[in-house]
């Protein structure tokens, strides 16, 4: 991208102020939140609100800490040896950080898609859709499990793909395939959050398209949040974005502004973000 370049904005996109969300509890509700590596501050003083059935965008040049904050939204962060997080995080009102939450449950209820394609290997199509209610101890009929599979490779736009060749390897799918089969695994226990991390950057421009046409639709259905250092897919699906950046190499990444993607891109408040989404660094 160029020091001149613009984003050109989505029609659907521009005219949209979403003004009816200040009347709408948010779905997550993030407040003062600090996240560390053992005693290395990482991301600092994040409050920010996310709309139910939704898509918000995080922006920011690498080491920013986008990532380590998606992350810290559905308790992934803490898997980390020593990584620990101060501040609020709230989920429909209840936090889930308490002692008394289990991390599990949080992670059922806000899902992940990673920046990579990870089916499992040694499983088919057909058991990697059912992983994680596998995971969850749930205890399936073989109809209930069928409905399961036909319903999420439905939602994730692959079953018409995949449906006559359930019992092959997951891995044996494209890349794009592959992304949905992971995004199909999952919706299918039927989160109300669906985290994304740079979902597309390892995929080609046509599972690109695909991948950000199927979060149009899932958005009807789930609240997501969506890490991308594409600055056009940004503006084309999302209706919220939070850029994050840091003043120097080595200090914490932090939340410069937070706005209506239409704004955010054609008259930010910031200079840093004027200079990161016109492309003069980042």
């Amino acid at each position: 991208m160029t020091a001149n370049s613009e984003i050109d904005m989505p029609a659907q996109t521009a005219g949209t102020t979403h003004s009816e969300e200040t009347s709408v509890e948010p779905v997550i509700a993030v407040n003062n939140l600090n996240i560390y590596y053992d005693k290395f501050l990482a991301v600092r003083d994040v409050t920010m609100e996310i709309a139910s059935r939704s898509i918000t965008a995080l922006i920011g040049p690498s080491g920013c800490g986008k990532s380590t904050f998606l992350r810290s939204l559905n308790r992934m962060h803490e898997v980390i040896p020593k990584a620990h997080v101060d501040g609020v995080v709230q989920l429909n009102g209840e936090d889930i950080y308490r002692p008394d939450v289990d991390p599990v449950t949080v992670r059922r209820r806000i899902g992940m898609v990673f920046q990579r394609p990870n089916p499992f290997p040694t499983m088919s199509i057909y058991e990697n859709v059912l992983a994680g209610m596998r995971l969850n101890a749930n205890r399936l009929s073989k109809p209930d499990a069928d409905e399961i599979v036909e319903r999420s490779l439905t939602g994730a736009n692959l079953w018409g793909e995949v449906k006559d060749r359930l019992d092959n390897p997951g891995s044996s799918l494209s890349g794009g395939q592959q992304q949905r089969l992971c995004i199909a695994r999952a919706i299918a226990v039927e989160p109300e959050v669906l985290l994304m991390d740079e979902p597309c950057s390892a995929l080609d421009p046509i599972s690109t398209m695909a991948i950000e046409a199927l979060m149009e639709q899932l958005k009807d259905q789930f609240t997501i949040v969506i890490v991308t250092h594409n600055m056009q897919q940004a503006a084309r699906v999302s209706e919220r974005t939070a850029f994050f950046n840091i003043d120097e190499p080595g200090q914490p990444g932090h939340i410069v502004e937070m706005d209506l993607t239409e704004k955010m891109f054609s008259n930010p408040q910031e200079k840093a973000t004027s200079d990161y989404v016109t492309g003069r660094f980042g």
